[in-house]
């Protein structure tokens, strides 16, 4: 691949400006190569209408959509498609992902508080899918994850989610954490 198509490519994915000296070390070539190739990749794009422009900004390069463009990425902003997941959305996602196959009662159980409209966006958005029934009484439905969620996460199968006990604190955090939340004994127990 060539530098300018590299370049492009760091451009596209950095969340941040990125500086011409990172740019040099990452693709070991001379900061005035890299530079000469960044003015470069500006005119390009540029000359042929892009709908991204290329500019020098805090200290390093970053990529932006035109500013004529505005009124269209608004429009595309306010689509289903385009808006984040709420916090409660990702908190039941999280529960799906782990605990699958899983009902809409029992993921409300565990999260707290009732989940159907979250689970609702779930299925909208194509991240959750019924896969069965529960055989118990009820027969309620069983969810989990599909396709398309290992497709964002950037996951290959299940087995490639973190485990979850990287993310539990330590027995001694916990319990002070719950402390608060426990029933203490009153005054007069202690005292008989």
């Amino acid at each position: 691949m060539e530098s300018r198509a590299l370049i492009e490519s760091i451009l596209f994915v950095a969340e941040t400006p990125v500086t011409t000296t990172e740019l040099a070390e990452v693709l070991e070539v001379g900061r005035t190569d890299v530079e000469a190739e960044l003015e470069g990749l500006a005119d390009d794009l540029a000359a042929r209408d892009a709908g991204i422009v290329l500019r020098r900004v805090g200290g390093g390069w970053r990529m932006f959509a035109r500013p004529e463009a505005k009124p269209y990425l608004e429009r595309f902003a306010a689509t289903e498609a385009a808006t984040r997941l709420s916090p409660a959305a990702l908190e039941t996602l999280a529960v799906v992902a782990y605990k699958q196959p899983v009902s809409r009662g029992q993921v409300s159980e565990i999260r707290g508080v009732d989940a159907e409209r979250a689970m609702q966006t779930l299925e909208r958005r194509g991240l959750v899918a019924e896969i069965g029934r529960d055989p118990g009484p009820g027969q309620a439905i069983l969810y989990g994850t599909t396709t398309l969620f290992l497709e964002k996460l950037g996951l290959d199968t299940l087995a490639d989610l973190p485990p979850l006990a990287d993310h539990v604190p330590p027995a001694e955090v916990l319990d002070a954490l719950e402390r608060p939340f426990r029933p203490e004994s009153t005054s007069n127990e202690s005292t008989s």
